[in-house]
């Protein structure tokens, strides 16, 4: 139904913005990767759609590539793969490390991401591998863009954070932290030093 929408940014949340054009302001729910990068309040931004309609739900989702937009379609075409779930996947790895990891089947990447387990992912791969095979697009660079720190399941990170945890900071804020430390292969102790340095700012 809309190919895009352009209009001046009007407000921004956690899960959705909204853009005004020709005096309608619509709500878009977004991937935080892309609400992190959509600009400023009153920039005129661009955003490509995807018009949600389902019996009880009605809703625009918005991408600000192509490849995102594309990605999330194809992800909907999962079998038990809603439009939640596929912005809470792209919230957390790029399009192209997404089809990186489905092309050469990295089943323990795709389980790092929120809202895939086992069987999820195994059945993203079947699904969807021979078709981004052909989508040079989305595929013509294979490096994988690993998922956020917030994603990592590891247990020196689980452990770290449980401690920033008892010392009073949230989870959202130790994970913004977190995704601030370039090397996180360090012992438990280290990785509690270098997010209290940047907690405590």
């Amino acid at each position: 139904m809309f190919a895009y929408i352009k209009g001046s940014l009007e407000e921004v949340s956690s899960t959705y913005v909204v853009v005004e054009s020709n005096g309608i302001g619509y709500k878009i729910f977004m991937s935080n990767m892309s609400i992190n990068d959509i600009g400023e309040l009153g920039q005129i931004v661009k955003i490509h759609t995807h018009y949600y309609v389902r019996e009880d739900n009605i809703s625009l989702y918005g991408f600000l590539s192509r490849e995102e937009l594309k990605m999330f379609e194809l992800l909907l075409s999962v079998s038990g793969v809603g439009a939640k779930s596929a912005i809470t996947m792209l919230s957390n790895i790029t399009p192209a490390g997404f089809a990186c990891a489905i092309i050469s089947n990295n089943v323990a990447l795709l389980k790092k991401i929120p809202g895939i387990g086992p069987k999820t992912a195994q059945r993203i791969i079947l699904e969807l591998q021979d078709k981004l095979k052909k989508e040079q697009e989305l595929t013509s660079s294979c490096e994988v863009d690993l998922p956020k720190v917030n994603v990592v399941n590891t247990e020196t990170v689980d452990e770290a954070m449980q401690a920033l945890q008892i010392l009073g900071y949230n989870k959202k804020e130790i994970e913004k932290a977190f995704e601030k430390i370039a090397n996180l292969d360090v012992s438990v102790e280290e990785l509690i030093k270098k997010g209290l340095s940047i907690l405590a700012r």
